[in-house]
C-alpha cells in the first residue's frame, strides 16, 4: 500500500469539519426557511383575526421586529395576498378566489349548498354542511333560511369535532387510531356544561352514531342550541362531509320532533350519497 493511501488524521479531521459545516448551514437554512413561511402565515391569520392591522400592531402582536414585519407584509401585497389602505394592512380578495376554486374542485363540496337549502326547505331548521381537515371541524356551507340573526357557524370557520353533531360523525368515520390522534392534539374542552370531555363517554357515543347512522349534540357547543346530523361519503375517494339541522334546544328537546328530523336528514343524505355517485358516472 503506498503512503498515499493512507488515510491521515488530518485529512479525516478536515473533511469530517466541511461534512459537518455544510449539514450545518443546510439545517440551518431550512430552519430559516421553515420560520420564514412560518412567520407570513401567523400574520394571514392576524390580519384575519383583527379584520387588518398596522405594521406595529402585527409587530406587538407577534413580538417581531417591525422591521421583519414589514418585509412579510410588503411580500405578500407583491404576491396580491393583501392589500394596504393607508397605514392598515387586509386580506386581498384573492384568498376568495382560492377558496372558491379548491370547493368546486369535489363534488362532495359543490353539492353542499343545494342540500343545505333542501334542509331547510324540508325541516323549517337552520342547516350545515362540514368536512374535517387537520382534526377540526370546517363549515363548507350554511343555511339559515328565515333566521337572518346568524351569528355562529360561518362558511370556512373551524371548529371542535366533538362539541357538534357534524363533529361526531365525521369523528365516527375515522379509523380509531386517527380520532385518538386528534383528540390528543385538540383535546375535549368544555364548551358547556353538556360538553362531553371524557374520552371512553366520547367513544361510546361515536359507537352509536355508528349504529344509529346520525349524531346529536344536546347544547353541547351552545347552549340552547341542538342539532342532528348524518353522514355523506363520496365514493371512491372514501371522504366524508355531515349534513346538520340545528335549532333552539326547547323545539328539538321532544323526542318525537328529535326522531322525525333525524330520519329526514337520514334521507337527504342518502340522495346526497346518490347524487355523488350518478355525477361520478357521468
Amino acid at each position: 500500500m503506498s503512503l498515499d493511501s493512507v488515510p491521515r488524521p488530518l485529512d479525516s479531521a478536515i473533511t469530517n469539519i466541511r461534512t459537518d459545516d455544510k449539514t450545518s448551514t443546510m439545517t440551518s437554512d431550512k430552519d430559516r426557511t421553515l420560520q420564514t413561511t412560518r412567520t407570513s402565515l401567523e400574520i394571514v391569520n392576524l390580519l384575519d383575526d383583527r379584520n387588518g392591522a398596522t405594521v406595529s400592531e402585527v409587530a406587538e402582536a407577534l413580538d417581531k421586529p417591525p422591521s421583519t414585519v414589514h418585509g412579510h407584509l410588503a411580500t405578500l401585497r407583491e404576491q396580491e395576498f393583501v392589500i394596504q389602505n393607508g397605514d392598515t394592512y387586509d386580506l386581498s380578495l384573492r384568498f376568495v378566489t382560492l377558496g372558491k376554486a379548491l370547493r368546486n374542485r369535489k363534488q362532495l363540496y359543490t353539492l353542499s349548498d343545494r342540500y343545505t337549502q333542501r334542509v331547510v326547505e324540508e325541516t323549517g331548521y337552520r342547516s350545515i354542511f362540514a368536512v374535517e381537515q387537520h382534526g377540526r371541524g370546517v363549515y363548507l356551507s350554511r343555511n339559515a333560511g328565515d333566521h337572518s340573526k346568524w351569528r355562529h357557524e360561518q362558511t370556512g370557520e373551524r371548529f371542535y369535532l366533538h362539541a357538534t353533531a357534524a363533529g361526531k360523525v365525521l369523528l365516527a368515520h375515522l379509523p380509531n387510531e386517527r380520532v385518538h390522534e386528534i383528540i390528543d392534539r385538540w383535546g375535549l374542552p368544555e364548551l358547556t356544561e353538556n360538553t362531553i370531555t371524557d374520552r371512553a363517554e366520547l367513544d361510546q357515543e361515536l359507537h352509536e352514531v355508528r349504529e344509529e347512522g346520525v349524531a346529536y349534540n344536546r347544547e353541547e357547543q351552545i347552549d340552547g342550541i341542538r342539532a342532528i346530523s348524518a353522514p355523506v361519503t363520496e365514493s371512491p375517494s372514501g371522504e366524508v362531509g355531515a349534513l346538520s339541522a340545528n335549532g333552539p334546544a326547547h323545539r328539538l328537546a321532544d323526542e318525537s320532533v328529535e326522531e322525525t328530523l333525524a330520519e329526514t336528514l337520514r334521507g337527504l343524505a342518502n340522495e346526497y350519497r346518490l347524487d355523488l355517485r350518478l355525477s361520478a358516472e357521468e
